[in-house]
Protein backbone atom coordinates (compact mmCIF):
# COMPACT_ATOMS: atom_id res chain seq x y z
CA UNK A 1 0.00 0.00 0.00
CA UNK A 2 1.11 3.37 -0.77
CA UNK A 3 0.03 6.43 0.85
CA UNK A 4 -1.99 9.26 -0.25
CA UNK A 5 -0.10 12.38 -0.79
CA UNK A 6 -2.63 14.49 0.76
CA UNK A 7 -3.29 14.96 4.22
CA UNK A 8 -5.51 12.52 6.21
CA UNK A 9 -5.09 13.17 9.96
CA UNK A 10 -8.00 10.75 10.03
CA UNK A 11 -5.48 8.00 9.85
CA UNK A 12 -3.12 7.13 12.16
CA UNK A 13 0.52 5.62 11.73
CA UNK A 14 3.22 3.80 14.38
CA UNK A 15 6.11 2.96 14.13
CA UNK A 16 9.56 2.95 15.70
CA UNK A 17 13.26 1.54 16.22
CA UNK A 18 14.50 -0.99 18.46
CA UNK A 19 17.76 1.09 20.02
CA UNK A 20 20.79 -0.80 19.68
CA UNK A 21 22.45 1.47 18.07
CA UNK A 22 22.96 4.49 15.76
CA UNK A 23 20.95 4.50 12.66
CA UNK A 24 21.97 4.41 9.31
CA UNK A 25 21.00 4.90 5.04
CA UNK A 26 19.19 1.47 5.55
CA UNK A 27 16.92 3.32 7.86
CA UNK A 28 16.73 6.30 6.15
CA UNK A 29 15.65 4.51 3.27
CA UNK A 30 13.24 2.46 4.23
CA UNK A 31 11.46 4.39 6.72
CA UNK A 32 13.36 8.04 8.30
CA UNK A 33 12.53 9.78 5.07
CA UNK A 34 9.00 8.23 4.87
CA UNK A 35 8.73 9.58 8.21
CA UNK A 36 9.25 13.39 7.95
CA UNK A 37 6.73 12.88 5.00
CA UNK A 38 4.27 11.23 6.79
CA UNK A 39 4.49 13.68 9.73
CA UNK A 40 2.82 15.82 7.69
CA UNK A 41 0.01 13.55 6.01
CA UNK A 42 -0.99 11.54 9.35
CA UNK A 43 -1.08 11.74 12.57
CA UNK A 44 2.19 9.80 13.51
CA UNK A 45 3.57 8.00 16.50
CA UNK A 46 7.08 7.07 16.60
CA UNK A 47 8.43 4.15 19.58
CA UNK A 48 11.75 3.76 20.75
CA UNK A 49 10.96 0.07 21.25
CA UNK A 50 13.60 -0.15 24.30
CA UNK A 51 11.59 -2.94 26.09
CA UNK A 52 11.57 -5.13 23.08
CA UNK A 53 14.97 -5.06 22.19
CA UNK A 54 15.78 -6.56 25.65
CA UNK A 55 13.94 -9.72 24.44
CA UNK A 56 17.59 -10.54 22.83
CA UNK A 57 19.98 -8.36 24.32
CA UNK A 58 18.89 -8.98 27.93
CA UNK A 59 22.69 -10.28 28.74
CA UNK A 60 23.83 -6.60 28.12
CA UNK A 61 20.87 -4.15 28.92
CA UNK A 62 23.30 -0.89 28.59
CA UNK A 63 23.84 -1.37 25.38
CA UNK A 64 19.92 -0.53 25.14
CA UNK A 65 19.80 2.44 26.93
CA UNK A 66 22.54 4.09 26.03
CA UNK A 67 21.14 4.03 22.40
CA UNK A 68 17.96 5.52 23.34
CA UNK A 69 19.01 9.15 23.17
CA UNK A 70 21.25 8.24 20.66
CA UNK A 71 18.27 7.38 18.01
CA UNK A 72 16.57 10.47 19.31
CA UNK A 73 19.25 12.18 18.12
CA UNK A 74 19.02 11.30 14.49
CA UNK A 75 15.21 11.14 14.18
CA UNK A 76 15.83 15.11 14.92
CA UNK A 77 18.65 15.12 12.18
CA UNK A 78 16.66 13.79 9.74
CA UNK A 79 14.01 16.50 10.11
CA UNK A 80 11.74 14.50 12.07
CA UNK A 81 9.70 17.26 13.73
CA UNK A 82 8.66 16.31 17.80
CA UNK A 83 5.91 19.00 17.37
CA UNK A 84 4.49 17.33 14.36
CA UNK A 85 5.14 13.50 15.41
CA UNK A 86 4.94 12.29 18.96
CA UNK A 87 7.81 10.28 19.89
CA UNK A 88 7.92 8.47 22.59
CA UNK A 89 10.10 5.24 24.93
CA UNK A 90 7.97 2.26 24.95
CA UNK A 91 8.82 1.00 28.49
CA UNK A 92 7.40 3.99 30.22
CA UNK A 93 4.09 3.08 28.94
CA UNK A 94 3.10 0.22 31.44
CA UNK A 95 -0.30 -0.06 29.64
CA UNK A 96 1.71 -1.36 26.73
CA UNK A 97 3.11 -4.41 28.88
CA UNK A 98 -0.66 -4.63 30.39
CA UNK A 99 -1.91 -4.99 26.45
CA UNK A 100 0.38 -7.60 26.18
CA UNK A 101 -1.08 -9.41 28.89
CA UNK A 102 -4.31 -9.23 28.26
CA UNK A 103 -3.18 -10.79 24.09
CA UNK A 104 -1.27 -13.49 25.36
CA UNK A 105 -4.49 -15.30 26.27
CA UNK A 106 -5.88 -14.51 22.67
CA UNK A 107 -3.07 -16.49 20.51
CA UNK A 108 -1.27 -20.37 21.12
CA UNK A 109 2.55 -20.94 21.05
CA UNK A 110 1.75 -22.88 17.83
CA UNK A 111 0.79 -19.62 16.17
CA UNK A 112 3.26 -17.67 17.43
CA UNK A 113 6.57 -20.34 16.34
CA UNK A 114 4.41 -20.69 12.81
CA UNK A 115 5.00 -16.78 12.25
CA UNK A 116 7.41 -16.20 9.21
CA UNK A 117 8.86 -13.63 10.49
CA UNK A 118 9.70 -15.22 13.76
CA UNK A 119 11.13 -18.00 12.45
CA UNK A 120 13.64 -16.38 9.88
CA UNK A 121 14.82 -14.08 13.45
CA UNK A 122 15.17 -17.63 15.28
CA UNK A 123 17.40 -19.46 12.75
CA UNK A 124 19.64 -15.72 12.34
CA UNK A 125 20.11 -16.14 15.79
CA UNK A 126 20.50 -19.49 15.84
CA UNK A 127 17.77 -19.75 18.90
CA UNK A 128 17.51 -23.60 17.71
CA UNK A 129 14.68 -24.36 20.56
CA UNK A 130 16.65 -21.94 23.62
CA UNK A 131 14.13 -19.38 22.36
CA UNK A 132 13.63 -16.36 24.71
CA UNK A 133 9.58 -16.25 25.88
CA UNK A 134 10.02 -12.50 25.23
CA UNK A 135 11.18 -12.92 21.55
CA UNK A 136 8.96 -15.95 21.23
CA UNK A 137 5.64 -13.20 21.72
CA UNK A 138 7.42 -10.24 20.16
CA UNK A 139 4.34 -10.69 17.84
CA UNK A 140 2.21 -9.79 20.56
CA UNK A 141 3.51 -7.38 21.82
CA UNK A 142 3.82 -5.36 18.58
CA UNK A 143 -0.02 -5.77 18.51
CA UNK A 144 -0.07 -3.91 21.73
CA UNK A 145 1.77 -1.17 20.32
CA UNK A 146 -0.28 -0.83 17.22
CA UNK A 147 -3.68 -1.22 18.77
CA UNK A 148 -2.73 1.22 21.77
CA UNK A 149 -2.75 3.92 19.38
CA UNK A 150 -5.88 2.00 17.67
CA UNK A 151 -2.92 2.90 14.24
CA UNK A 152 -4.80 2.71 11.01
CA UNK A 153 -1.22 2.11 9.17
CA UNK A 154 2.00 0.83 9.84
CA UNK A 155 4.84 0.90 7.94
CA UNK A 156 6.99 -2.00 7.39
CA UNK A 157 8.90 -4.21 5.55
CA UNK A 158 7.85 -7.11 3.20
CA UNK A 159 9.13 -9.03 5.58
CA UNK A 160 7.16 -7.98 8.27
CA UNK A 161 3.64 -7.84 6.72
CA UNK A 162 3.27 -11.59 9.06
CA UNK A 163 3.50 -9.71 12.20
CA UNK A 164 0.80 -7.50 10.89
CA UNK A 165 -1.72 -10.20 10.03
CA UNK A 166 -1.04 -11.55 13.74
CA UNK A 167 -1.93 -7.90 14.56
CA UNK A 168 -4.94 -8.24 12.65
CA UNK A 169 -5.95 -11.60 14.37
CA UNK A 170 -5.34 -10.95 17.77
CA UNK A 171 -8.00 -7.33 16.62
CA UNK A 172 -10.61 -9.73 15.14
CA UNK A 173 -10.39 -12.19 18.21
CA UNK A 174 -10.50 -9.57 20.74
CA UNK A 175 -13.58 -7.49 18.78
CA UNK A 176 -15.34 -11.16 18.66
CA UNK A 177 -15.03 -11.05 22.50
CA UNK A 178 -16.41 -7.91 23.19
CA UNK A 179 -19.10 -8.13 21.12
CA UNK A 180 -17.80 -4.46 19.51
CA UNK A 181 -15.55 -3.13 17.26
CA UNK A 182 -12.79 -1.65 20.16
CA UNK A 183 -9.69 -2.57 18.31
CA UNK A 184 -8.48 -1.16 14.74
CA UNK A 185 -7.39 -3.32 12.77
CA UNK A 186 -4.38 -1.44 10.48
CA UNK A 187 -2.62 -2.17 6.80
CA UNK A 188 0.89 -2.77 6.48
CA UNK A 189 2.52 0.53 4.24
CA UNK A 190 5.35 -0.86 2.27
CA UNK A 191 8.00 1.56 0.95
CA UNK A 192 8.84 1.78 -2.56
CA UNK A 193 12.50 1.28 -1.99
CA UNK A 194 12.53 -1.75 0.56
CA UNK A 195 16.17 -2.09 2.55
CA UNK A 196 19.24 -1.58 1.13
CA UNK A 197 22.02 -4.45 1.48
CA UNK A 198 25.21 -3.66 3.41
CA UNK A 199 27.95 -2.27 1.64
CA UNK A 200 29.10 -6.08 1.71
CA UNK A 201 26.67 -7.00 -0.53
CA UNK A 202 24.76 -8.60 2.32
CA UNK A 203 21.47 -9.35 2.36
CA UNK A 204 20.36 -6.05 4.65
CA UNK A 205 22.52 -2.84 5.77
CA UNK A 206 22.55 -4.61 9.67
CA UNK A 207 24.69 -3.10 12.63
CA UNK A 208 24.99 -6.40 14.16
CA UNK A 209 26.73 -7.17 10.86
CA UNK A 210 28.77 -4.14 11.05
CA UNK A 211 28.45 -3.34 6.98
CA UNK A 212 26.61 -0.26 7.49
CA UNK A 213 27.00 3.41 7.02
CA UNK A 214 25.59 5.73 10.05
CA UNK A 215 23.70 8.71 9.70
CA UNK A 216 26.46 10.61 11.62
CA UNK A 217 29.08 9.03 9.69
CA UNK A 218 31.81 11.77 9.36
CA UNK A 219 33.34 12.53 6.04
CA UNK A 220 36.29 9.93 6.03
CA UNK A 221 34.12 7.44 6.71
CA UNK A 222 31.94 7.54 4.40
CA UNK A 223 34.71 7.59 2.06
CA UNK A 224 36.18 4.57 3.80
CA UNK A 225 32.59 2.66 3.25
CA UNK A 226 32.27 3.74 -0.27
CA UNK A 227 35.92 2.49 -0.75
CA UNK A 228 34.77 -1.19 0.20
CA UNK A 229 31.18 -1.16 -1.04
CA UNK A 230 30.82 -4.60 -2.89
CA UNK A 231 30.39 -4.14 -7.01
CA UNK A 232 31.04 -6.61 -9.75
CA UNK A 233 33.28 -9.43 -8.73
CA UNK A 234 33.65 -10.10 -12.83
CA UNK A 235 34.48 -6.98 -13.40
CA UNK A 236 38.24 -7.08 -13.33
CA UNK A 237 39.52 -4.32 -15.44
CA UNK A 238 37.84 -1.19 -17.08
CA UNK A 239 37.40 -2.77 -20.54
CA UNK A 240 35.25 -5.63 -19.05
CA UNK A 241 31.38 -4.89 -19.44
CA UNK A 242 29.72 -4.96 -16.12
CA UNK A 243 26.90 -6.29 -14.00
CA UNK A 244 24.58 -4.20 -12.26
CA UNK A 245 22.36 -7.16 -10.60
CA UNK A 246 23.82 -7.26 -6.62
CA UNK A 247 26.06 -4.50 -7.49
CA UNK A 248 25.67 -2.28 -4.46
CA UNK A 249 27.56 0.78 -5.31
CA UNK A 250 24.55 0.82 -8.52
CA UNK A 251 22.05 -0.10 -5.97
CA UNK A 252 22.82 2.71 -3.35
CA UNK A 253 22.64 5.04 -6.88
CA UNK A 254 19.60 4.12 -7.44
CA UNK A 255 18.18 5.33 -4.43
CA UNK A 256 20.09 8.39 -3.88
CA UNK A 257 21.12 10.04 -7.12
CA UNK A 258 18.37 12.59 -8.08
CA UNK A 259 19.95 13.13 -11.63
CA UNK A 260 18.28 9.69 -13.05
CA UNK A 261 19.49 10.35 -17.08
CA UNK A 262 22.91 10.89 -15.95
CA UNK A 263 22.65 7.66 -14.21
CA UNK A 264 21.46 5.59 -16.90
CA UNK A 265 24.14 7.15 -18.82
CA UNK A 266 26.88 5.96 -16.12
CA UNK A 267 24.74 2.42 -16.11
CA UNK A 268 25.14 2.20 -19.93
CA UNK A 269 29.01 3.15 -19.75
CA UNK A 270 29.08 0.50 -17.38
CA UNK A 271 27.39 -2.48 -18.42
CA UNK A 272 29.17 -2.13 -22.26
CA UNK A 273 32.70 -1.81 -20.59
CA UNK A 274 35.21 0.93 -20.68
CA UNK A 275 34.25 2.48 -17.03
CA UNK A 276 35.93 1.87 -13.55
CA UNK A 277 34.32 0.88 -10.58
CA UNK A 278 36.47 3.79 -9.25
CA UNK A 279 34.45 6.49 -10.96
CA UNK A 280 31.26 4.93 -10.02
CA UNK A 281 32.40 4.89 -6.64
CA UNK A 282 33.60 8.70 -6.95
CA UNK A 283 30.01 9.41 -7.61
CA UNK A 284 28.42 7.58 -5.07
CA UNK A 285 30.86 8.81 -2.48
CA UNK A 286 29.78 12.53 -3.33
CA UNK A 287 26.01 12.13 -2.89
CA UNK A 288 26.31 10.60 0.09
CA UNK A 289 29.01 13.29 1.08
CA UNK A 290 25.71 15.98 0.16
CA UNK A 291 22.85 13.66 1.60
CA UNK A 292 25.23 13.41 5.49
CA UNK A 293 26.65 16.11 5.66
CA UNK A 294 23.42 18.83 7.07
CA UNK A 295 22.51 15.56 8.54
CA UNK A 296 25.65 15.20 10.75
CA UNK A 297 25.86 18.72 11.20
CA UNK A 298 21.65 18.85 12.61
CA UNK A 299 22.78 15.80 15.27
CA UNK A 300 26.15 17.50 16.27
CA UNK A 301 24.27 20.52 17.13
CA UNK A 302 21.00 18.65 18.99
CA UNK A 303 23.65 16.74 20.73
CA UNK A 304 25.13 19.96 22.51
CA UNK A 305 21.78 20.05 24.85
CA UNK A 306 21.11 16.30 25.60
CA UNK A 307 18.77 17.55 28.24
CA UNK A 308 16.50 19.09 26.33
CA UNK A 309 16.29 16.21 23.99
CA UNK A 310 15.29 13.82 26.85
CA UNK A 311 12.83 16.44 27.83
CA UNK A 312 11.48 16.09 24.19
CA UNK A 313 11.27 12.76 24.89
CA UNK A 314 9.59 12.91 28.23
CA UNK A 315 7.00 15.67 26.83
CA UNK A 316 6.23 13.13 23.68
CA UNK A 317 6.02 9.99 26.23
CA UNK A 318 3.44 11.51 28.46
CA UNK A 319 1.29 12.34 25.08
CA UNK A 320 1.41 8.95 24.27
CA UNK A 321 0.49 7.30 27.37
CA UNK A 322 -2.24 9.39 27.53
CA UNK A 323 -3.41 7.85 24.41
CA UNK A 324 -2.48 4.30 25.60
CA UNK A 325 -4.38 4.50 28.71
CA UNK A 326 -7.46 5.35 27.16
CA UNK A 327 -7.20 2.25 25.11
CA UNK A 328 -6.28 -0.11 28.11
CA UNK A 329 -9.59 1.41 29.70
CA UNK A 330 -11.34 0.38 26.92
CA UNK A 331 -10.06 -3.11 27.03
CA UNK A 332 -10.50 -4.13 30.46
CA UNK A 333 -13.94 -2.72 30.74
CA UNK A 334 -14.43 -4.73 27.48
CA UNK A 335 -13.39 -8.09 29.29
CA UNK A 336 -14.81 -7.58 32.93
CA UNK A 337 -11.75 -5.80 34.58
CA UNK A 338 -13.13 -2.39 35.75
CA UNK A 339 -14.30 -3.32 39.13
CA UNK A 340 -14.87 0.26 40.05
Amino acid sequence: MQASTTENKNHTILTGDRPTGPLHLGHFVGSLRNRVKYQHQYQQYIMLADAQALTDNMDNPAKVHDNVLEVALDYLAVGIDPTKSTIFIQSQIPELTELTFYYLNLVSVARLERNPTIKQEIILRNFERDIPAGFLTYPVSQAADITAFKASLVPVGEDQIPMIEQTNEIVRRFNRLAKKDILVECQALVPEIGRLPGIDGKAKMSKSLGNTINLGASPAEIKAAVRNVYTDPLHLRVSDPGHLEDNVAFIYLDAFDEDKIGLQTMKDHYTRGGLGDSVVKARLEGILQDLLAPIRERREEYAKDRGQVLQMLKEGTQKAREIAAKTTDEVKAAIGLKHF
